[in-house]
């Protein structure tokens, strides 16, 4: 457990509460490296998969009580454990009703090539090229983890990651895989086809049918804007434009369109000797 004799977080408005409070801000998250977790199951996550990056973890004294194995986890790991009253945990949150818990952890982005590295021989990957709602953004992430996907490869023109409400839809899945965020798009493809992943664009109006398009090599979903899909410029430059068949929908939303193409992806892998 955290140190009884750490004094209590009391003040709202103390200069420490205002610093967690801030990284709501995508330019206080860019200046400090670090985002902010609500919650105990993300914050869990954190500890789990990715201790290493947690810089804090803030909890109430009836949370503390209640998850006693998520304390216990912060500090086995070596990672510092603040007590706060329901108060600051409020003023720290971006939702102000983080459970708790919340934490401060260190930016997940890697290295394209390293997030490239990770795609095995009948491995995929998720690329989001501009994608801008975050609830979109942290399903999809969710939906990548779920299903075994190698990598999520975020574009420079894409909503941030850390945005709070990503990390919170995400529900800690943005801790389970390799994140690569902030390369231009036209690069992130080229990439993809330098280390031949087959680029399949997901496209309402594409040419072949999903249980075409052939799913058992390695291969990136392509995934566009909520609104108007691909760009003509992306969706020519992937290797087949797949459509998924449906019968009285007009279209699928990003987030089941994409749920639905990372299904027959792992569909396909388990069928793999």
């Amino acid at each position: 457990m955290s140190d009884p004799d750490q004094p209590l977080l009391s003040n709202p408005r103390s200069e420490r509460v205002r610093a967690v409070a801030a990284l709501g801000r995508r330019a206080a998250r860019e200046r400090s490296g670090t985002f902010l977790v609500e919650g105990p199951q993300a914050v869990r996550e954190l500890l789990r998969h990715a201790a290493g990056r947690a810089r804090a973890v803030y909890l109430t004294d009836e949370a503390a009580q209640r998850h006693r194995e998520l304390v216990d986890t912060a500090v086995a790991a070596g990672r510092p454990v603040h007590r706060g009253t329901e108060q600051v945990l409020a003023a720290m949150a971006d939702t102000g009703s983080p459970q708790g818990v919340l934490a401060v952890a260190e930016r997940v982005d890697v290295p394209l090539a390293r997030a490239l590295d990770a795609v095995g021989e009948d491995g995929f990957a998720v690329v989001l090229t501009h994608v801008r709602d975050p609830g979109n953004a942290g399903t999809v992430l969710r939906g990548a983890s779920a299903f075994g996907a190698d990598a999520v490869l975020v574009s420079d023109a894409s909503v941030d990651v850390h945005n709070p409400k990503v990390v919170r839809s995400t529900v800690g899945a943005l801790f389970h895989l390799p994140v690569s965020v902030g390369t231009p798009v036209g690069e992130l493809l080229a990439a993809c086809r330098e280390r031949g992943i087959r680029l399949l664009a997901a496209d309402g109006s594409g040419e072949t049918v999903l249980p075409d398009a052939g799913l058992t090599g390695r291969h990136a979903w392509v995934m566009g804007n909520e609104a108007w899909g691909l760009p003509p410029e992306v969706s020519s430059g992937c290797d087949a434009r797949v459509r998924i068949p449906i019968t009285r929908a007009e279209s699928l939303n990003l987030a089941m369109a994409a749920t639905v193409c990372l299904h027959a992806s792992a569909a396909a892998r388990s069928r793999l000797p």
